[in-house]
C-alpha cells in the first residue's frame, strides 16, 4: 500500500518539475540538478509524513502502549533476551547482540514493543534471560499491573545491579 502512495505522489511531484516548452534553456544540466535535489527534498518530507501517518493510522495515542528496555552498569548480569507478555499473550520476543548490549550499558533506550490497548487494568509479564553472577544461567521476571487511561503509555523495564546483594533487580516504571 506504501508504493501505491508513493508511486503515486512521487508522480504528482514530479509534474511541476518538468519544465515549460516555452521556457529557453540556459544551462540544462543545471536546471535538471536543481530539479533533481527538489525532487530528493520532497521525496525525503514525503516519507516522513507518511511515516507519521503510519504511526498515528496503526497506533492512536487514544489506545498507544510503548514498553522500552533500559540497562543501568550491567556488572551482575548481562543480558541475553527479553520476552513481554501482555495480559498473556507474548508480544515481543528479542535477542540482543553484543553491540546493542553496550549501547544500554551506556545510557541506550531501546523500544521493545508497540502496540494498541483498550483502557483499564492489564498484566505486563517481562522475562530476562542471560548471565548472573558467577557467569551461571540467568532468568527473573518481572511483572505488574498497568493502567491504561487516555493517552498514549510509556512502560520501562529496568535492569539496575544491586552492590548490597550482588544481583540484578528488574523494576518496572510507568511514565
Amino acid at each position: 500500500m506504501r508504493s501505491l502512495y508513493t508511486g503515486l505522489l512521487v508522480g504528482l511531484l514530479i509534474w511541476p518539475l518538468l519544465p515549460a516548452a516555452a521556457e529557453p534553456a540556459s544551462d540544462p544540466d543545471a536546471g535538471i540538478q536543481e530539479n533533481v535535489q527538489t525532487l530528493k527534498q520532497q521525496v525525503l518530507e514525503l516519507n516522513r509524513d507518511l511515516f507519521m501517518l503510519e504511526e498515528e493510522l496503526l497506533f492512536p495515542s487514544n489506545t498507544q502502549v510503548s514498553v522500552f528496555v533500559s540497562m543501568d552498569v550491567g556488572k551482575f548480569f548481562q543480558l541475553d533476551s527479553v520476552q513481554l507478555k501482555i495480559d498473556g499473550k507474548e508480544v515481543a520476543d528479542y535477542l540482543y547482540t553484543p553491540r546493542e548490549i553496550d549501547a544500554l550499558i551506556r545510557g541506550g533506550v531501546q523500544r521493545l514493543h508497540i502496540g494498541n490497548l483498550r483502557n483499564g487494568e492489564h498484566e505486563l509479564v517481562a522475562f530476562f534471560t542471560g548471565k548472573g553472577p558467577k557467569g551461571r544461567d540467568y532468568r527473573r521476571g518481572a511483572t505488574t499491573t498497568i493502567s491504561k487511561g487516555l493517552g498514549p503509555k510509556y512502560v520501562e523495564l529496568k535492569i539496575v545491579d544491586r552492590s548490597s546483594n550482588y544481583q540484578p533487580e528488574f523494576a518496572v516504571k510507568e511514565w
